[in-house]
């Protein structure tokens, strides 16, 4: 099967009230959305800007199939209103949903080439996934394409490439070594840096001469820099501590980096507000190699190092100027202080959070979104990097979603993701003036109705002990007065997550947005809850008290959603039903677990059962006995202790090679519930991950849930 991304003429796109979606298939009435074709949308990732030429890149998903997409500037014209258009074109033609993902895209230096990142790494077993059962097999390896025509040559074994800022040479990390090669030339790859420890974050000196890394020895970490002339490798500045993300000046004299202090290894799942020994800056001079400190956060919040969604947590800006997150108010926000040293200027004031972050250029200005006054949505602003003026909203318009993954563009444009609560993530070109040209000619499979779609209303519920908690939901757009329908409550994962007013812009989540549109349009009314400890609305609510293993604070935010959702005069009480993955799977188990009376029917993906071998999957030397108050803690706040009330019939769904959540979770659990006479329901997918490599594995996956609840709470088959 062959990419449906296709080249056609079609007239400019703008967003508006609705987005207009070009020359496609007449519109379907309400009654024929289907999952198929919800989930048949495109889903954008990786989205990059050239260094000239004012092209874009990234990564298409169409129904598994994932290829690699260019949009290239075309002169103005009248239709255009005098802007630039952008076309796009596929520059791979990869086939079949083989389960094989592409990453981490970037350009070389000369726009004229792209490297990116085919398959997923191996387990701790050395095994790559293969969920399609590929006889060849499969790994994850680094391919360089050319965009103006060309075959893709795979490089080697790794991931994370970075090219160089002058010629053509590559580097990536490969089994934790450093390896490159120089696309100019006919020379094979070899291994660049032979070092100890695990390598990763390679950042090039602005003249490509040399490479700096974060060198990972398990309890501690340096910077690494090498020289490539010479091929000599010095460590910066090494310490006891863990040293990362490290950054050049623009003329590569000096290094900057985030130093946090040597401490134990924090508590999995459980609240971390602050730490004994707060998080710094340092730099560097390279000649000597000596460092020293420039900034550290104070005491209390933001003492812990909180990341945003960047290809660094550390910019080195115009003006001499260090960028970097800080969340000394509570808040998730972008900082800056002098290289040399002094006090740390706050960028971005407002209780909400930033999120992706890129810088322009010349490094004058920062580019990021955040749900500042929109506390559901995402928007794109920009600053100065000296905080010399107030943040500006980049405002599309008429835009009435979300938007994400800004980047500025070589033309002068800016280049970000798009979705509203009718139309998918799409790439959008935004012109100085705030008006737009969606990237979506011929993209939308047959039969697909934004119209169809309802609009998800924005609610807070109450948390059974007090916490307000918000919402949003998806009522059915042919429910009549008086009418009482099944309700379902979704929780996201994570649990770092928010879902929002619109289609969303994790995968995961663009799935699950899908879903919670086809189950209204089946007739459920849908609450989706974020519930404390996601993202969103703050560090307090992020690092709730009692959360996780520490108590499972969240099932109040479970029992609140399930009483509002009784209360509701179109829901039938005696027909709710919970559903969601991964950390919404453990809440979902919990609401089955302490209240069958409340949850009739629950679908649990992959979810968390038991904290103490949760925590075990990501810590393999975890011990019980090493803290036994603390597990038993875990214990007691996991669907395992509360089993023997469990009375409301499940169904599981899991992927063997899951590398997230043990599969040995869902064993425990149905061995548990037979034992207990509870009806279970299972659909497994050997060989499949988490996050579901395979297209066909999500679409199973939720046409056997809506036919779960079918029989459940409606007593009736699909």
């Amino acid at each position: 099967m062959h990419i449906t991304l296709r080249v056609i003429p079609s007239a400019l796109l703008v967003i508006a009230c609705t987005l207009a979606v070009g020359a496609q298939a007449p519109m379907a009435p309400a009654a024929s959305l289907s999952i198929d074709t919800l989930m048949a949308t495109p889903f954008p990732t990786d989205l990059v800007a050239a260094p000239t030429a004012g092209r874009i890149a990234w990564v298409s998903s169409n129904s598994g199939v994932h290829n690699v997409l260019v949009a290239d500037p075309a002169p103005a014209t009248a239709a255009t209103r005098g802007r630039p258009d952008h076309k796009w074109r596929a520059v791979t033609n990869y086939t079949g949903d083989d389960g094989v993902w592409i990453t981490d895209l970037a350009w070389t230096s000369d726009a004229k080439t792209i490297v990116y990142v085919r398959g997923d790494g191996a387990n701790r077993q050395g095994e790559s996934p293969n969920p399609a059962q590929l006889q060849d097999g499969t790994d994850q390896s680094v391919f360089a394409v050319a965009v103006d025509g060309g075959t893709p040559k795979r490089l080697g074994v790794g991931s994370g490439p970075v090219p160089s800022p002058r010629g053509q040479r590559v580097a990536w990390v490969s089994r934790g070594q450093i390896w490159s090669v120089d696309l100019a030339t006919t020379e094979a790859p070899a291994r660049l840096v032979n070092s100890r420890g695990s390598a990763s974050g390679i950042s090039w000196s602005p003249d490509g001469s040399m490479i700096a890394f974060t060198s990972g020895r398990g309890t501690h970490s340096y910077i690494g820099m090498f020289t490539l002339a010479s091929r000599e490798l010095r460590y910066i500045d090494p310490s006891l501590d863990r040293d990362g993300t490290a950054v050049w000046s623009p003329d590569s004299s000096r290094l900057a980096w985030i130093r946090q202090g040597a401490a134990p290894r924090a508590r999995m799942f459980s609240p971390r507000r602050e730490v004994d020994e707060p998080w710094s800056l340092r730099v560097a001079d390279v000649k000597t190699g000596q460092g020293r400190q420039v900034w550290k956060a104070d005491v209390g919040y933001g003492s812990a190092f909180q990341g945003v969604v960047a290809d660094s947590q550390l910019y080195w800006g115009a003006g001499d100027r260090l960028v970097f997150p800080w969340e000394k108010n509570g808040w998730l926000h972008l900082y800056s202080v002098p290289a040399k040293g002094g006090t740390a200027a706050l960028l971005t004031p407002g209780n909400f959070e930033v999120e992706y972050v890129s810088i322009t250029a010349d490094g004058s200005r920062l580019v990021y979104n955040s749900n500042q006054d929109d506390i559901n949505k995402r928007h794109i602003w920009t600053v100065p990097v000296d905080g010399s003026s107030k943040p500006v909203r980049n405002a599309v318009v008429k835009s009435i979603g979300s938007e994400w993954q800004p980047v500025m563009m070589s033309d002068g444009n800016m280049a970000a993701m798009h979705a509203d609560a009718q139309m998918p993530p799409h790439v959008m070109v935004v012109w100085p003036d705030g008006n737009a040209h969606s990237l979506l000619e011929n993209t939308l499979p047959p039969g697909f109705n934004p119209t169809a779609l309802v609009t998800p209303q924005p609610v807070i519920v109450t948390a059974t002990d007090g916490m307000p908690i918000h919402a949003q939901l998806f009522v059915p757009s042919d429910l009549k007065a008086g009418e009482k329908r099944p309700g379902l409550i979704f929780f996201h994962g994570g649990s770092r997550r928010q879902m929002l007013l619109n289609w969303h812009y994790n995968y995961y989540y663009r799935n699950a947005y899908a879903m919670n549109q086809w189950l209204a349009s089946q007739g459920y009314v849908v609450l989706s809850v974020n519930y404390r400890s996601g993202i969103g609305y703050g560090l307090e609510f992020r690092e709730a008290l009692n959360y996780g293993a520490t108590g499972g604070a969240e099932f109040n935010d479970v029992m609140g959603a399930g009483l509002y959702m009784k209360s509701r005069p179109d829901v039938d009480p005696a027909r709710i039903g919970l559903w969601g993955g991964s950390y919404g799977g453990y809440l979902t188990a919990m609401g089955l677990s302490r209240a069958s009376n409340l949850f009739a029917a629950g679908v649990d993906f992959h979810g968390v059962h038991d904290w103490n071998q949760g925590i075990r999957t990501f810590v393999p030397d975890y011990n019980v006995l090493d803290d036994p108050d603390f597990s038993r803690r875990a214990f007691a706040s996991s669907p395992m202790a509360s089993i023997d009330g469990w009375k409301s019939p499940v169904l599981l769904i899991h992927g063997d090679d899951d590398r997230n959540v043990s599969f040995i979770e869902s064993i425990n659990l149905i061995v548990a519930l037979r034992k207990r006479g509870v009806e279970v329901e299972q659909l497994v997918f050997p060989d499949e991950v988490h996050d579901f490599l395979r297209h066909q594995n999500w679409v199973r996956g939720y046409k056997a849930t809506a036919d779960f609840f079918n029989r459940k709470l409606r007593g009736r088959s699909n």
